[in-house]
């Protein structure tokens, strides 16, 4: 399928310029990566916005903590360039590395040979600010029971509604979901249970423009 455009922005007010005219029109975005996955959601009828050539700074390294803070275009490989001086490292590692982004793999819930030690993209990601269908901006992380009045309200209606799914299904979830690491169809409920929530499994939003990272993570298995 062909897009209905193609927008590289300098900044994220173009992104949010773009947001808004799409808005208005009934027109589909469709932010891009890499356009490393193999599923095909890298195209669509859509405007694609594309920020690989200008939104991929390194924003700030917090060496003490281990954190990275990043602009979403930025490609794994080039994260880990930077990283590399202070002998840090992003642990998630598709063999894409070269060119997919941190974005992109953020969206997609990345894996690669090390998670199984180091865990998948939703267990090394801290928080994302991200720009909503609404035009509104927030930033996802950690979520308190009490979810404060900072939140979109609309954002907040969704997780209540997520935790109550996953209060009244935990049994079910817990018997019948398969243990497994990662999978590609269907959602990862397992993480919506109060005891996956206890454990911090469940802390992870999906990626729209910038993310922060922590590396190297603690073993996920021992």
């Amino acid at each position: 399928m062909e897009p209905v455009g193609v927008l590289v922005p300098k900044t994220i007010a173009d992104v949010q310029a773009a947001l808004a005219i799409c808005r208005e029109a009934g027109v589909p975005v469709l932010p891009r990566g890499g356009g490393t996955s193999q599923c095909g959601q890298t195209v669509n009828r859509a405007l694609v916005i594309d920020c690989t050539k200008h939104l991929r700074r390194v924003l700030e390294v917090d060496e003490a903590a281990g954190i990275a803070r990043v602009e979403h275009g930025i490609a794994l490989g080039a994260l880990n360039d930077a990283l590399k001086s202070r002998k840090k490292f992003f642990p998630v590692d598709p063999s894409t590395w070269a060119r997919c982004t941190i974005g992109g793999m953020a969206g997609n819930n990345s894996c690669g040979s090390k998670s199984i030690r180091y865990g998948l993209m939703a267990d090394n990601v801290l928080a994302i600010d991200a720009l909503l269908a609404s035009g509104e901006r927030h930033t996802f992380g950690e979520l308190p029971d009490n979810l404060g009045a900072g939140m979109p309200a609309g954002v907040a209606a969704l997780v209540q509604s997520l935790r109550a799914l996953g209060a009244a299904e935990a049994e079910e979830i817990a018997a019948r979901f398969p243990k497994q690491l990662r999978r590609v169809g269907g959602y990862n409920i397992e993480a919506l249970t109060p005891a996956a929530r206890a454990e911090g499994r469940g802390n992870w939003r999906g990626c729209w423009w910038a993310a922060r990272g922590r590396s190297p993570s603690p073993p996920r298995w021992t």
